[in-house]
């Protein structure tokens, strides 16, 4: 610390008269031991803030990393290996969707599913096995890159080849405004599912072939593409108001076929879209506001 007198001229002399000098020697003395003083006062110690969690830490709901992506968390189960009487047909690893390819995130066609809502689902076959009919599901669990996929198509304007038979009344600029994609989408979380109703026992489904004729979705059974399902009035998928649940529209045994399968999911407390005859969320999901992306696989499962 540096001190400036500057009420002294040059050389230390008063304007009243000379200082003496043993005086200003006492003086220079004194301040020279406050200054030692002062310098030598150890500093505070600081006391130690709590550490700072790293941004990069996984919370506990998160899915952990692996070699090839990501891994579900352990109670994520394949549907048939609950209930193998369930059938599937899981179109995004296909080429027969609204896209016209295999979706990202679904390297292999399964039905993902966490084992709360897997269970309940197997509850629901047993009572539609009592009626003369099974479950077949179109699609479980669904990545957040599956999503990301959709988003990126849906900017692609001339990408409609499959037009024809999911959105033939719909524009592709308005499926997201009018809720036909979601992003974020609940199947996401895992307890989500599309899905209809087959009869037992199910009639031969015929392949889809890429590059066939397209009809559209709203056409009669006879005429749409045929994938064994009993008539839901429409197609999976299809983008349009008639697949609305409750269109008047829809009478006789389509309508009959939707309320049975509503009803059906109900008793297991799965929630029905309103805006997609197929679409059911499970009620009791234990994963509600956390979105996953692994990759539709074994390899994800623990």
């Amino acid at each position: 610390m540096r001190v400036t007198r500057t009420d002294l001229p040059v050389g230390g002399v008063a304007a009243a008269g000379r200082v003496p000098r043993r005086s200003a020697a006492r003086v220079i003395a004194l301040a020279l031991a406050l200054l030692a003083t002062a310098c030598a006062r150890p500093s505070p110690t600081p006391t130690p803030s709590p550490p700072t969690p790293s941004p990069s830490s996984p919370s506990p709901s998160s899915p952990s990393p692996t070699a090839a992506g990501l891994r579900a968390p352990a109670d994520f189960v394949v549907l048939s290996d609950v209930d193998p009487s369930i059938h599937t047909d899981i179109r995004y690893a296909t080429a027969h969707n609204f896209v016209g390819r295999p979706i990202v995130g679904y390297p292999e066609p399964l039905c993902l599913l966490t084992r709360r809502a897997a269970e309940a689902l197997h509850q629901v076959q047993a009572a539609a096995l009592a009626q003369g009919r099974s479950l077949k599901v179109y699609d479980c669990y669904r990545p957040q890159r599956a999503v990301d996929d959709f988003v990126a198509w849906a900017k692609l304007p001339g990408e409609q080849q499959m037009k024809a038979e999911f959105y033939p009344h719909v524009a592709k600029s308005k499926l997201f405004d009018e809720g036909y994609i979601g992003a974020p989408t609940a199947h996401s979380r895992g307890s989500t599912l599309d899905l209809t109703l087959v009869p037992v026992p199910p009639p031969t489904r015929p392949a889809y072939a890429p590059g066939q004729r397209l009809v559209s979705c709203t056409a009669p059974p006879g005429q749409r593409f045929p994938d064994n399902s009993v008539d839901m009035g429409t197609g999976f998928d299809c983008f349009d108001p008639l697949a609305h649940t409750a269109d008047p529209r829809i009478t006789g045994a389509a309508r009959e076929n939707r309320l049975l399968l509503e009803r059906l999911m109900a008793t297991q407390r799965f929630e029905n879209y309103p805006g997609e005859w197929w679409h059911f969320q499970f009620t009791d999901e234990p994963y509600p506001t956390t979105y996953f992306d692994f990759p539709v696989a074994r390899s994800s499962l623990r």
